[in-house]
C-alpha cells in the first residue's frame, strides 16, 4: 500500500472508488463511537459523514511496520450544505473544522485495509492549520464551501475568505475597497435580491482563481432599482460571468469580475 496513493484517493472525495480499491471486502472500521463491518457498511457511514462536507487528510506523520501503519494526521471538514447533526460541531456552508486523528491500518496480503482504527481530540485542538483556499484539494473543496455561503447569503461566513483589504471590481458598481465594504455592499443587496452562484469551470492553483459561473439574481422584495436590471419581487435573472480571484495567504485579496454575456430577461420563479 502506498499511503500517498491512498490519501490522494480519499482526497478526491469519490468515496465508492476509495472503498472498492483500497478496503477489503470483509473490513472493519472501528471508532469512540461506532464499529462498521464490510464495504456496504463502511460506505453507508462514508455516505453519511460526507453528505454535505468534504473531508480532505492532511498527513503530519506515517509509520509503517510489517503490514501495519500508524498515521498522525488532520482532518478538514470543509461544509457545504448544513449539516446540524455533524459528531464534532454544528457545521454550515463555507466553515472548515480540522479535528486531529491517530489511525491504524492493518493490511491484509493484497495490501487493502482488513482493519482501520480511529481516535481523535476535539475539534481545533491541537491541529495545523491549511491556507482556506489552494490548489490542495481542500483549497479546492474550500472554493465550493464559500460559494454555498454567498449563495446562502451568509455574507459573515463568506466573508471570512476576504483579506481585511480586498478590493472588488463589478461590471456595474463602483470599486469597492475592503472587506467590511464588501460585507457591507452584500449584507444590504441580499436584503433585496439573493445571488446565487452556479459553478461551470474553475482553475485554481496557490496564487489565484479563475471561474466561469452564473449568477442567479432573485428579487426577496421590488427591486426597481437594482443595478443589474429591474426586478418584482419573486423574478429572477440570470447573468454569466467570469470571475477573477486573486489570493494571498490562502484569502482572497481581489475579485474582478466580466459578464460574459447579456442580461437574460427576468423570469418569474
Amino acid at each position: 500500500m502506498n499511503y500517498d496513493d491512498y490519501v490522494a484517493d480519499f482526497n478526491e472525495g469519490q468515496d465508492d472508488r476509495l472503498v472498492e480499491r483500497w478496503f477489503a471486502p470483509d473490513c472493519v472500521m472501528y471508532s469512540s463511537t461506532r464499529v462498521c463491518r464490510g464495504r456496504d457498511g463502511l460506505l453507508d457511514f462514508l455516505d453519511w459523514a460526507h453528505d454535505g462536507v468534504r473531508e480532505v487528510i492532511r498527513p503530519r506523520l506515517v509509520l509503517r511496520e510489517g503490514n501495519r501503519l500508524f498515521v498522525d494526521v488532520d482532518m478538514d471538514f470543509i461544509c457545504h450544505a448544513p449539516r446540524p447533526d455533524f459528531p464534532f460541531a454544528p457545521l454550515l456552508p463555507g466553515d472548515i473544522l480540522t479535528v486531529r486523528f491517530f489511525v491504524t491500518y492493518l493490511l491484509n496480503e493484497a495490501g487493502q485495509i482488513q482493519e482501520l482504527c480511529s481516535m481523535t481530540w476535539p475539534a481545533e485542538q491541537g491541529v495545523t492549520k491549511a491556507p482556506m483556499l489552494s490548489s490542495h484539494a481542500g483549497g479546492r473543496a474550500a472554493y465550493h464551501a464559500y460559494a454555498a455561503a454567498f449563495s446562502a447569503g451568509d455574507i459573515k461566513r463568506a466573508g471570512r475568505y476576504y483579506t481585511e483589504d480586498c478590493v472588488l471590481r463589478l461590471p456595474s458598481v463602483p470599486v469597492i475597497n475592503g472587506r467590511d465594504g464588501i460585507c457591507d455592499f452584500y449584507r444590504t443587496m441580499f436584503q433585496t435580491v439573493r445571488e446565487d452562484l452556479t459553478i461551470h469551470g474553475l482553475v485554481i492553483d496557490d496564487n489565484g482563481i479563475a471561474v466561469d459561473c452564473t449568477s442567479t439574481f432573485t428579487a426577496q422584495q421590488d427591486a426597481p432599482d437594482f443595478v443589474v436590471a429591474p426586478l418584482k419581487q419573486g423574478e429572477s435573472i440570470q447573468v454569466r460571468v467570469f470571475v477573477v480571484y486573486g489570493l494571498r495567504n490562502g484569502q482572497i485579496a481581489t475579485i474582478d469580475v466580466a459578464r460574459a454575456g447579456a442580461v437574460a430577461p427576468p423570469a418569474s420563479a
